[in-house]
């Protein structure tokens, strides 16, 4: 009777350390996942950040400059605006070819300044440039997009931007 009762200590204690080792196992991979995607969030934000601030602030390269100069409906763009970040949604829409979760991501902003659809086309999308770009650089797949970063891609995720909605 002894050498039962010391066996069956040992098996408890076998399966209760591979209970929680599985159990951390699995814990693990879904806080990896959560952290990925809160960095890419994290990173639209700044993104998003870095647009608004280029935009309010009309630095452009030199070659936007020139075009939006030449056109008369954008050349109010040039001209410095205050534009306000007011929220950026998720949505997932499926996987890609490569089996990743493909999230589009939508920005909402507004700006007294902002007011004709080609305005708004132009910085909406330098916001949704920024935002890609800027998530591209936190997972360095550069060298896996194309220069728009679009889509934006991690290990896990691949993210697009929809046209900035004006509110």
């Amino acid at each position: 009777m002894k050498t039962d009762e010391k066996g069956q200590i040992t098996v408890e204690l076998l399966l209760l350390i591979s209970f929680a080792l599985i159990t951390a196992i699995l814990l693990a991979n879904a806080i990896i996942d959560a952290n990925e995607l809160n960095i890419a969030m994290a990173s639209a934000r700044d993104g998003a950040f870095e647009g608004i601030s280029s935009n309010g602030l009309a630095i452009y390269p030199k070659e936007s400059y020139d075009n939006y100069s030449k056109d008369l409906k954008k050349q109010t763009i040039l001209r410095q605006k205050k534009i306000k970040i007011i929220q950026i949604n998720q949505t997932i829409k499926g996987k890609d070819n490569f089996n990743r979760t493909r999230i589009q991501l939508k920005i909402y902003a507004s700006s007294p300044d902002v007011r004709t659809k080609e305005e708004k086309e132009a910085v909406g999308d330098r916001i949704n440039y920024n935002v890609r770009k800027r998530i591209t650089q936190s997972f360095k797949s550069e060298n896996i997009t194309n220069k728009l970063y679009n889509p934006a891609i991690s290990n896990k995720y691949s993210f697009t931007t929809a046209n900035v909605v004006w509110i």
